[in-house]
């Protein structure tokens, strides 16, 4: 989920408002500020020497019992990463007991843990399912966001007093990863400051390192990366960083991750394109640019929003040129769920300000003490469900100042396939503006990708959306694009049998036709 009220993916609709809605906006203008990054170095960084007392010289994993914070962990280490070790506890009697369930800390640091919920699938041989790590955007929510709201075993009830089961489940066809990341989102703790997608990649890499070593049956095999909203950000760069490293092993024994494919839902991935759509999207009905649902601006607001659009595009094709700090405003559109603009939103009452009254009850049960204890949650550490700290400082870092759509093609030339989706009634990183760039992306297929039609996409036998793909192996495609009706942000909670179904069929790789 994007903040509504401090998002990169919103620079151009704030510089599009009327007048008196810009003057309640803050823009510093762009400096230049590289943040290119050598992978190899970050690596590096991360895996610099520290004594860890491994029992005996050349062996490459142990675990150990251990207290930490008066709860009782199994830890994981292996001599190839002196800097990382795995912290696992097995939860019972939360959200789901029908499969097993692990939780607790990679530990990247002396001063930075990230927290993780782990359930394996509803099938009895979990073992043959895909493993599928999903990470939610923001950048600065919690991955538990999607977990209890979402596409997770269970679903926040009652103001946050208990759950209750989600026969709709990506676990009913999939081994789920919940990564809170980076540093200071959700349970994850630590004084580290991470604010940018190369060093989140890099994380993500090394707790798969561990997670693996430890869960050896999944190593053979599929890998799935999976979120939304800013994961359309962090996505290519995490997939990259594991194709570099699954090409050139950056310690000797690193494991390969078998990397099968991404799927990005609602995602913001290239800034250039997807700002450009948000005039036409906001202010025509249907077609192929509008939203099916009629104009949510007036005429004077549409015509200023277009008339900015060029000012828009200049300012980001300058900090893909050359990545800059910018603080970005809000939409100030009262009423209107900007996830879903088929709904209100009354932030100041039970809604609350990222317009669903669940992101509070998560809050609520995430913090009982109970439920803190079962999974091993740090006692210095109190969940919130969006860290604004986090979403500003990569916003200050100029992390979306980057076109990340341009490390896709490589993962794709590689085999790695990709499904973008999309809910047709999000403002926020609408449907359109995703379809736009995939068209634009330049690839090997990109030319049969663009003359292909738009076609129904059915679920269950019943029209569920739109959607088009280069499919030169069959299956569910090499690149897909998929706009399900009837949906917003969260395409999952809106549209749970479809989206476990367009999620089952992608994973086994089966025809969406």
């Amino acid at each position: 989920m994007l903040s509504h009220w401090i998002v990169p993916a919103l620079a151009a609709s704030a510089l599009a408002l009327p007048q008196q809605q810009q003057q309640q906006l803050r823009f510093s203008p762009p400096v230049a500020d590289s943040l290119a990054i050598d992978l190899s170095q970050a690596w590096q960084g991360l895996v610099h020497s520290k004594p860890v007392g491994f029992a005996a010289e050349g062996v490459r994993k142990f675990s150990q019992q251990v207290r930490t914070d008066g709860i009782d962990f199994e830890l994981i280490q292996h001599a190839e990463f002196p800097t990382h070790s795995l912290r696992m506890k097995e939860p019972r009697a939360l959200c789901d007991t029908s499969s097993k369930q692990y939780s607790g800390y990679l530990d990247i640091a002396d001063d930075a843990h990230l927290f993780y919920w782990f359930f394996e699938s509803r099938s009895k041989t979990p073992e043959k399912d895909p493993l599928v790590l999903w990470l939610n955007g923001g950048p600065g929510c919690s991955s538990t966001t999607g977990l209890l709201f979402e596409l997770g075993p269970c679903a926040v009830a009652n103001g946050g007093l208990n759950t209750t089961f989600n026969p709709h489940s990506w676990t009913e066809s999939a081994n789920v990863i919940f990564l809170d990341s980076p540093v200071q989102v959700g349970y994850s703790y630590g004084s580290k400051t991470v604010s940018n997608s190369q060093d989140t990649a890099e994380d993500v890499y090394a707790f798969l390192q561990l997670f693996l070593e430890k869960f050896p049956k999944f190593q053979k095999g599929e890998f799935h990366l999976a979120g939304e909203s800013y994961f359309g950000t962090y996505a290519p760069n995490i997939a990259s960083v594991i194709h570099k490293h699954n090409l050139n092993k950056p310690t000797p024994s690193a494991l390969h991750v078998p990397l099968a494919s991404v799927l990005i839902g609602n995602g913001l991935t290239d800034a250039y394109t997807q700002f450009a759509s948000m005039p036409e999207w906001s202010c025509s009905k249907g077609g192929e640019r509008g939203n099916p649902y009629g104009p949510i601006f007036d005429e004077a607001t549409c015509q200023s929003m277009q008339s900015k659009v060029g000012t828009c595009q200049r300012l980001t094709e300058y900090c893909y040129k050359m990545p800059s700090r910018f603080v970005a405003g809000p939409i100030q559109q009262a009423n209107i769920n900007p996830y879903d603009i088929r709904r209100t939103c009354d932030r100041n009452g039970e809604d609350g300000p990222l317009c669903y009254k669940q992101m509070q009850w998560i809050e609520t049960y995430m913090n009982q003490p109970e439920v803190r204890k079962e999974l091993g949650a740090s006692p210095d550490r109190d969940f919130e469900s969006c860290n604004m700290q986090i979403n500003q400082a990569f916003q200050l870092n100029g992390d979306v100042a980057h076109n990340t759509a341009g490390l896709i093609p490589e993962l794709l030339d590689a085999g790695i396939r990709f499904l973008i989706y999309a809910g047709s009634a999000d403002f926020m990183c609408n449907s359109k503006g995703n379809l736009a760039w995939t068209n634009a992306m330049d690839w090997t297929h990109a030319s049969k990708y663009r003359k292909a039609d738009l076609i129904g996409f059915k679920s269950n036998g019943k029209k569920a959306g739109h959607t088009k793909a280069v499919s030169p192996n069959g299956g569910a495609g090499l690149f897909r694009y998929l706009e399900i009706n009837e949906a917003g942000h969260m395409v999952p909670y809106d549209q749970p049998e479809v989206s476990l179904d367009f999620f089952t069929r992608w994973i086994r790789n089966e025809s969406y036709e």
